[in-house]
């Protein structure tokens, strides 16, 4: 008997077949990722107890790493470079127990995490690129973004070592706000004289870049989102929905500083969503201003009253300086243990 392929059976196998083999390609690929992070952490541990034993140390010295390079490219190929071999050598010093590596992360994640001479901060990124699945290239931005430091900055010291242990977890709307936000990818030099409407374009024409810097969970809406109160029209700039905290989030951009209009204007916004775009099981809507300025006193003033759920935050197109981010975490971690 001929099967046809819209038969229900045949289709229940098909998909099933589909099913099992996608999954046994995810396993290998994982056994094998697995399998070679384990390698290099080993070979990295024999460098470092060849080192300590100081066998042949004169012979060797600074071009242990350099001979082995030679030799092992000889019989095996590409992978021994002695930047890489350095790398494994880092790896094994950095995670000196192989059983707690994480087997979600491949080699080129651990590449970048042992480069990381601070051991909270590189926590902190092993741990966020667990738990919001980040790619190399992300969690290179992150880094470079100073995502850690601008996190700790405004914590205390037991804050600051349970975002190094435990990552940003997201569970009350502060926990999704940056002081500040970093633009760098927009590539806009300073100075500049973008209108609100020209940042919101390159926002939304940077939107992956943008959704890994607000954080996990940032699920895009819409733009310029109109709101009708009586028969006058208001747009929001960005809108997003947040997954894990079920909620709407208004982004409203400001160039310059952010004024108390903006704030009043923002509340209008947080009160329409929550009575008319709510839908059950919508927690509160959260509410962003992101200026390029903000004054603290005119903003807590301002915010006197006012919803919770509504936050002032400031926006750079360039880097933050990470020494200064250094020094005022240390500066903090030091007088926690004063206390």
């Amino acid at each position: 008997m001929q099967i046809e392929n819209s038969n229900t059976h045949y289709q229940n196998l098909l998909e099933q077949i589909a099913n099992r083999y996608e999954q046994g390609r995810a396993d290998i690929a994982a056994y094998v990722n697995t399998e070679i992070v384990h390698t290099y952490w080993h070979i990295g541990q024999y460098i470092v107890a060849f080192e300590q034993r100081g066998n042949r140390k004169a012979e060797y010295g600074k071009s242990l790493l350099e001979n082995l390079s030679k030799d092992l490219s000889l019989a095996y190929g590409k992978g021994f470079s002695r930047s890489n071999l350095n790398y494994m050598r880092l790896f094994y010093q950095r995670f000196p127990i192989c059983e707690e590596l994480p087997h979600k992360l491949s080699w080129t994640h651990f590449c970048e995490l042992v480069k990381i001479d601070d051991p909270l901060e590189r926590s902190f990124y092993q741990q966020q690129a667990l738990l919001e699945n980040w790619s190399t290239t992300e969690l290179k931005r992150q880094k470079k973004a100073s995502l850690f430091l601008r996190l700790a900055a405004s914590k205390d010291k037991d804050g600051i070592l349970q975002l190094a242990k435990q990552g940003q977890i997201i569970e009350k709307p502060a926990d999704v706000i940056r002081e500040p936000y970093v633009l760098e990818f927009l590539k806009i030099p300073e100075p500049y004289h973008l209108s609100e409407t020209a940042l919101e374009t390159r926002l939304i024409d940077h939107l992956q870049a943008f959704l890994l810097e607000l954080g996990k969970g940032f699920a895009f809406i819409g733009r310029q989102y109109r709101i009708t109160l009586g028969n006058r029209n208001h747009y929001v700039d960005l809108v997003f929905y947040h997954r894990i905290l079920k909620c709407f989030v208004l982004i409203d951009l400001k160039k310059e500083e952010a004024g108390y209009e903006a704030v009043g204007q923002m509340n209008m916004y947080l009160g329409y969503f929550e009575n008319e775009e709510n839908t059950e099981g919508d927690n509160p809507p959260i509410g962003i201003v992101l200026a390029k300025e903000k004054d603290d006193l005119l903003v807590r003033y301002a915010m006197h009253n006012i919803s919770s759920q509504l936050f002032i935050s400031k926006y750079q197109l360039y880097l933050p300086n990470r020494a200064e981010l250094q020094a005022l975490i240390e500066k903090q971690l030091q007088a926690g243990n004063q206390e």
